[in-house]
């Protein structure tokens, strides 16, 4: 079996002030990105599929050469405002990318078999990979999977953050995710944060949450056609509105369209959500580096 690792790296990182996708953490010159693939090519995953921006293209171009040469398959997608459905146009305001869930639709054209889709800002950790190959080689295609986090494990000290909070059943499926923002720690102590909606609510820490890596099968991307359809019937006068991969996923489960599974993982998660995240994520994975689980420099790999 095939399995493509797709990499959402068209985002803009407003709150991060840069292009963060490509922004340098380990040793060599190494991003969050490359280590995401490699932990996917230990995982077996042979393709690697990097949905981004034609303004970027170049640049990740050249750097993923750079670290990787030839020793795993690279295709590109874009992720482009006017991919819409039949009938819809961009509307005359909107600027950012229409969100996660248009994000992993721009690779339909790219994807050939089963995949996981990750941030390319985000640091999973090799076991997350691992526990995601796994599922895609025992199960069917309608039952989905995502990797779950401790929501404390994945906080920042430097500002609020935007996370997807998960419902599960006895069983470890997913009942429903919810989107909050502005997560932080809160005056009085413990957590709290902002849903899509407004209301402010508290949080304990121990909330399992997701960080945007799931595993699917390409029928992902006919399901996802008709959610986003329907997100712009309703949405697209709003110029900040985003198609949530997460949301899109509530849409489906309550359809009773897929399954998806909420597999724990340990990680460590690291992410740089502002400039001042990535001292500690550089220290973080010298630590890893130093214990053995990574080389010194992932471009001695070509």
């Amino acid at each position: 079996m095939e399995l493509t690792l797709v990499v959402l790296a068209a985002g803009i990182g407003s709150r991060y002030g840069g292009v963060k996708q490509l922004e340098p953490v380990g040793p060599g010159g190494e991003t969050l990105l490359d280590y995401g693939i490699y932990d996917a090519v230990r995982a077996g995953f042979s393709r690697v599929v990097l949905v981004t921006r034609r303004d970027l293209e170049d640049l990740l171009r050249e750097h993923i050469d750079s670290v990787f040469g030839n020793s795993i398959e690279v295709a590109y997608a874009f992720q482009e405002l006017d991919d819409l459905p039949p009938g819809f146009t961009v509307p005359a305001e909107r600027r950012k990318p229409w969100g996660t869930g248009h994000a992993v639709q721009a690779s339909r054209h790219q994807v050939r078999g089963p995949f996981v889709a990750m941030n390319a800002d985000d640091f999973y950790g090799a076991t997350a990979f691992t526990v995601l190959s796994n599922h895609l080689h025992s199960t069917s295609g309608l039952e989905f999977a995502a990797a779950g986090y401790r929501l404390t494990d994945t906080l920042s000290p430097h500002g609020g953050v935007s996370r997807a909070v998960c419902e599960l059943d006895a069983d470890g499926y997913l009942r429903r995710v919810t989107e909050v923002k502005q997560i932080s720690e809160a005056e009085a102590g413990g957590i709290a944060g902002v849903t899509v909606q407004g209301e402010r609510i508290a949080l304990t820490g121990d909330e399992t949450v997701s960080m945007n890596l799931w595993a699917a099968a390409p029928i992902v991307f006919s399901l996802l056609s008709g959610g986003f359809a329907r997100f712009l019937e309703e949405n697209a006068s709003d110029a900040d509105a985003e198609f949530f991969l997460s949301e899109s996923v509530n849409d489906l489960i309550a359809m009773g369209a897929v399954r998806v599974r909420v597999l724990p993982t340990p990680g460590p998660w690291l992410g740089v959500t502002y400039k001042e995240d990535r001292p500690y994520v550089v220290e973080k994975l010298r630590g890893l580096i130093d214990a053995g689980f990574y080389p010194e420099n992932l471009s001695a790999l070509n």
